[in-house]
């Protein structure tokens, strides 16, 4: 973004209208921005248009969107200012490839995902002047098209950009997303907080996937609290010998955080229950391939993925 002093975003659209985009149209909608929500599946955008999002849980609302589509190139007729990526990581590529063909200086590509390098992914095509990765603490599963429910929330969400140039637009943003109750801070530490996250995905996600078990069983196992222990201490020998800081407290936190979690499905699993592709390669696969880059062992990492990729292949 070359002039981002009077970055003022009015229209937004989001792609993916899976439960993580879901929230964040209804929360911008509410704000009175004109939200665009963007899916490949019909059937799951039609409500958010007629009825309205509805999500229940820890926020509670019911909000229509101005308009819906089913096809990315259809965003250029809308000439969005920002772009929420909400779907699973292993689309990027094809939606970074749609994006560039009428993105245009000074609109924002705000990567709102789990995993690790998501916005380095859209940067490859799209560069990284106008790209930006955030962080968010919210739990949420799909009821039904356009209905979610959200176990938890935990604000504040967290973004930066990836070019200094851009910091006012984060900032912006930030402050657009805070008004609409959907409290978010600019930060100058995404990757550790990506990170943060990222060690107890793949902690998390991938034991449940592979076990069927809901976080609060897997963590209260005995046999299974093995498995993520020893997933949490390999995932931060990993992060520590690329030079990412966790903190010096981080496996307390994370043991106690994903011990509050409740009896709440990781996206994972709901992934291999509906017979999708998971985001595997972007969680464990990613302290596999940072453990290499370091002659990190990563066996725990190794096998999960593997469990996972069989059960993907059924």
């Amino acid at each position: 973004m070359s002039d981002v002093s009077n970055f003022s975003p009015q229209s937004f659209a989001v792609v993916g209208a899976g439960p993580v985009g879901c929230i964040v149209a209804g929360f911008l909608a509410k704000g009175g921005y004109e939200v665009t929500l963007c899916d490949v599946i019909p059937d799951l955008l039609s409500p958010a248009l007629d009825r309205g999002i509805i999500l229940e849980g820890a926020e509670n609302l019911k909000q229509k969107v101005k308009r819906i589509c089913t096809n990315v190139d259809e965003l250029a007729d809308v000439n969005p200012d920002v772009i929420f990526i909400t779907v699973k990581a292993n689309a990027l590529p094809l939606i970074a490839s749609a994006i560039e063909g009428f993105h245009r200086e000074g609109m924002a590509i705000v990567s709102w995902q789990n995993g690790i390098d998501t916005e380095l992914e859209l940067a490859k095509i799209l560069g990284k002047n106008d790209v930006m990765r955030a962080v968010v603490n919210y739990g949420c599963a799909l009821v039904g098209p356009a209905h979610v429910k959200i176990p938890f929330h935990h604000p504040p969400h967290y973004i930066q950009e990836l070019d200094p140039k851009s910091r006012n637009a984060a900032m912006v943003i930030a402050q657009v997303l805070s008004k609409c109750e959907l409290t978010t801070e600019h930060t100058d530490n995404i990757i550790s907080m990506v990170w943060r996250k990222s060690v107890m995905n793949a902690c998390m996600n991938p034991v449940c996937a592979v076990t069927g078990l809901t976080m609060s069983r897997a963590m209260n196992d005995p046999i299974i609290f093995r498995i993520v222990d020893a997933l949490v201490k390999e995932c931060i020998r990993v992060a520590r010998a690329n030079e990412i800081s966790l903190g010096w407290d981080f496996y307390t936190y994370a043991m106690g955080y994903m011990g509050s979690a409740g009896d709440h499905k990781p996206s994972m699993l709901m992934d291999i229950e509906a017979k999708r592709r998971t985001e595997i390669d972007y969680i464990n696969g990613k302290f596999v391939e940072y453990g290499d880059r370091t002659g990190t062992d990563t066996p725990y990492n190794h096998t999960l993925s593997a469990l996972v990729k069989g059960l993907e292949s059924k």
